[in-house]
């Protein structure tokens, strides 16, 4: 950045405004995903950024870098929404008659976040305190930890152990102590850590890799031709299957077997599928043909998590209205 660019957006050029706010568009928008968890939200939180930045360009001094400038208002324009709880997830109406689970979790919400949005970001280095590695906090599992946390526990978590910002940068973000900063991180240390999987995504095979490309195929051809038992066989012995934001949560071959037998006989025939990625992670958008007609309808967005040669976690989505994030097609033909 340089000050005549920083002046000229302070004087009314947009050009000079998007030339100071573009490089970061792309991390600020995961930036807001990671903390409330949606894809659509994070979208809308993005542009309210940037609005009371270019509204705000007056305020800004210059003590600090316009990226971090930018993350402030970011963080907290996801606080804000977070406090105002436009959702409840414990008010959903919940699927008719599922199955037994495993257990019954904590309803969050949470969306798959589209790997083209991940374009620039995947790479990039984070900050000397970080705790955790860029590929980590991509994956699916970490942002449901998250999720679980109180808002001013997950930004802090985000902004020290994913971003590595130093503990005085964050309580300058969030107005606040250093001190009460540190407190925070603990606790939201303890509390995320043990929601994390054993398996960790250094067990995934790597993206678009044979043996991953393997497994996909693999799975996809099961759930075609509706073969329940070949799907279970993919798995891992403690594979888990979730559907966010229901609280109905299975573990293991027989009560995912179980519920996928349940689910094939209340659809009256198998799923179609286009493979896509979410979360750095491969998924398929799936559609159900619709009776009487000549096209088949979304169904929901089903991520997979791979541990090794197998399947460790499947994750349904059913709000089909992320399929446009994604570039899926709104029908198909039959």
């Amino acid at each position: 950045m340089t000050n005549g660019t920083l002046a000229r957006a302070r004087g009314g050029d947009e050009n000079a405004f998007r030339e100071l706010s573009d490089p970061y568009r792309h991390e600020l928008q995961l930036h807001c995903y990671r903390i409330v968890g949606s894809v659509q939200d994070a979208e809308d939180l993005l542009q309210e950024t940037l609005l009371a930045a270019w509204r705000g360009l007056d305020q800004f001094e210059g003590r600090a870098s316009v990226r971090a400038w930018l993350y402030r208002i970011a963080t907290n324009r996801c606080l804000d929404m977070l406090r105002a709880n436009r959702r409840r997830p414990e008010d959903l109406q919940r699927m008719i008659e599922p199955p037994k689970p495993t257990r019954r979790a904590e309803p969050i919400w949470l969306e798959p976040y589209p790997d083209i949005l991940l374009e620039g970001i995947a790479d990039q280095s984070p900050g000397p305190h970080a705790r955790y590695e860029t590929k980590e906090t991509i994956a699916l599992a970490f942002t449901a930890g998250l999720q679980h946390l109180p808002p001013q526990q997950r930004a802090v978590l985000v902004l020290r152990d994913v971003l590595g910002y130093h503990a005085d940068e964050t309580a300058e973000i969030l107005d606040t102590t250093a001190a009460s900063v540190n407190s925070l991180l603990r606790r939201a240390r303890t509390a995320f850590e043990s929601r994390l999987p054993a398996a960790g995504p250094e067990r995934a095979p790597l993206p678009h890799t044979r043996l991953e490309r393997e497994i996909v195929g693999r799975f996809a051809d099961a759930v075609r031709d509706g073969d329940t038992e070949q799907v279970v066989n993919l798995l891992t012995d403690d594979a888990w299957l979730t559907m966010p934001p229901e609280p109905y949560e299975y573990q293991g071959g027989d009560a995912i077997t179980a519920f996928l037998h349940d689910r094939a006989t209340r659809r009256g025939g198998p799923l179609r599928l286009i493979p896509t990625r979410a979360n750095n992670q491969p998924a398929f958008g799936c559609y159900f043909p619709a009776p009487h007609t000549e096209i088949a309808r979304p169904s929901g967005l089903l991520v997979l998590t791979l541990a090794d040669a197998q399947i460790s976690a499947i994750t349904w989505f059913g709000d089909t209205g992320v399929f446009p994030y994604f570039g899926l097609p709104r029908t198909l033909p039959r």
